[in-house]
C-alpha cells in the first residue's frame, strides 16, 4: 500500500512542478488551443491558452511506475495502451496547432491506431496474463464465453468508447481531469483492494495523481488544456484497465459521466438527422448546460459529483461480486 501511496503522491508532484516551465514553454511558441467558432461565446476568451498538456501528465506517470513498480504484463499493457492513445492524441493535437489544420488527424487514423493497441492489449490479456474471454457483468452471476474474436471486438469497443468518451468530456476547464481521476481512483481501489494486482494498483495511482497535479493548473480559469494528448491517452488508460481487471460491463457504471457525454452526442446528432431537430441546445451536454447560463465551476462541480456516485456505485458492485 505505501507504494501505491508514493507513486501516486510523486506523480502529482512531479506535474506540479514541470507545469510553470511547460506552460511558458508552450506560451512563447504559441501552441494555443484552438476555440470552434458555433462554441459557446465564453469560450473565446480562452483562445490561445497553452494546450497539449497531456504531455506533462504521462511525463509524471513515467518516472514513478517505471521505478516503483514490477512491471508486470499487465500494467505494462495497459501503460502500453495509455501511452499509444496519448501518442495519437498528440498527433492529432500537432497537425491542428503547429500544421495550422483545424480536422487534426483524421477519424481512420485514430480508430486504426485504436485497433493495433486493442489488438496489442488483447494479445497479452490472453496470451501473456491467461485471462478467459468472459463476459462478467458483475451483476448477479451472469456472464458470456464470447470466444477469442468476440472478446477482441469487446477490448476494441472498450478501448476506443472510453477514449472518445473521455475526449468529449474535456470540454470545461478540469472537467475531464477531475472526472478521470475520480474513475482511475476507483480503479485503484479496485485493482488493489479487490484483486490485489499491486502493479495496477499502483499504475492507476499514478495516474490519479498526475489528474490532480494537472488540475493544479487546469482548474478554472485554466492556466493550460490537457488537449486531445491527455483524454485520448487518460480514456485509453481507463478502457485497458477495465480489460484487465475484467470490468468491462461494470465500466459503463463506474465511468457513467463519460457514457451520458458521449450518449448525449449521440442522441444530438440522430435527433438532428432523423427529426431535424436538436434535443438539446448544445451537445456534449456539459455545453446545453453553459448555453443555459450555468458557470463552468458549477457544472464541473455537479459532473464530479456524478462521477463519484458513479465510480462509487461501480466498486461496491464489484466488491459484491467478488465476495459471492
Amino acid at each position: 500500500m505505501g507504494e501505491v501511496l508514493i507513486a501516486g503522491m510523486a506523480a502529482m508532484l512531479i506535474c506540479i512542478f514541470l507545469g510553470p516551465k511547460f506552460i511558458e514553454y508552450l506560451r512563447v511558441r504559441e501552441f494555443g488551443q484552438h476555440i470552434r467558432e458555433d462554441g459557446p461565446q465564453e469560450h473565446h476568451a480562452k483562445a490561445g491558452t497553452p494546450t497539449m498538456g497531456g504531455l506533462i501528465v504521462f511525463a509524471s506517470i513515467c518516472v514513478p511506475f517505471l521505478v516503483l513498480s514490477d512491471r508486470d504484463a499487465q500494467s505494462l499493457a495497459v501503460f502500453g495502451v495509455a501511452m499509444g492513445c496519448a501518442a495519437l492524441g498528440f498527433a492529432d493535437d500537432y497537425i491542428k496547432i503547429v500544421k495550422r489544420r483545424s480536422l487534426g488527424l483524421s477519424g481512420r487514423w485514430k480508430l486504426l491506431g485504436q485497433l493495433v493497441l486493442a489488438l496489442g492489449l488483447w494479445w497479452v490479456a490472453r496470451h501473456e496474463v491467461g485471462l478467459e474471454p468472459i463476459l462478467y457483468f458483475r451483476i448477479g452471476d451472469a456472464s458470456i464465453d464470447l470466444g477469442p474474436v468476440l472478446y477482441f471486438v469487446l477490448v476494441f469497443l472498450v478501448i476506443a468508447g472510453t477514449s472518445n468518451g473521455v475526449n468529449l468530456t474535456d470540454g470545461l476547464d478540469g472537467l475531464a481531469a477531475g472526472s478521470c481521476a475520480i474513475v482511475l481512483l476507483a480503479y485503484t481501489a479496485i485493482s488493489f483492494v479487490a484483486n490485489e494486482q499491486q502493479n495496477l494498483a499502483l499504475l492507476s495511482a499514478c495516474l490519479v495523481g498526475a489528474c490532480i497535479g494537472f488540475l493544479w493548473y487546469n482548474a478554472f480559469p485554466a492556466s493550460i488544456f490537457m488537449g486531445d494528448t491527455g483524454s485520448l491517452g487518460l480514456g485509453g488508460a481507463i478502457g485497458a484497465l477495465a480489460v484487465m481487471t475484467q470490468t468491462e460491463v461494470l465500466l459503463i457504471i463506474i465511468g457513467g459521466i463519460f457514457v451520458i457525454e458521449a450518449l448525449s452526442v449521440a442522441v444530438q446528432v440522430f435527433s438532428f438527422k432523423t427529426f431535424r431537430r436538436r434535443v438539446l441546445l448544445m451537445a456534449p451536454l456539459h455545453h446545453h448546460f453553459e448555453m443555459m447560463a450555468w458557470s463552468e465551476t458549477k457544472i464541473m462541480l455537479r459532473f464530479w459529483i456524478i462521477a463519484a456516485v458513479c465510480s462509487g456505485i461501480g466498486f461496491t458492485l464489484y466488491q459484491q461480486s467478488i465476495g459471492r
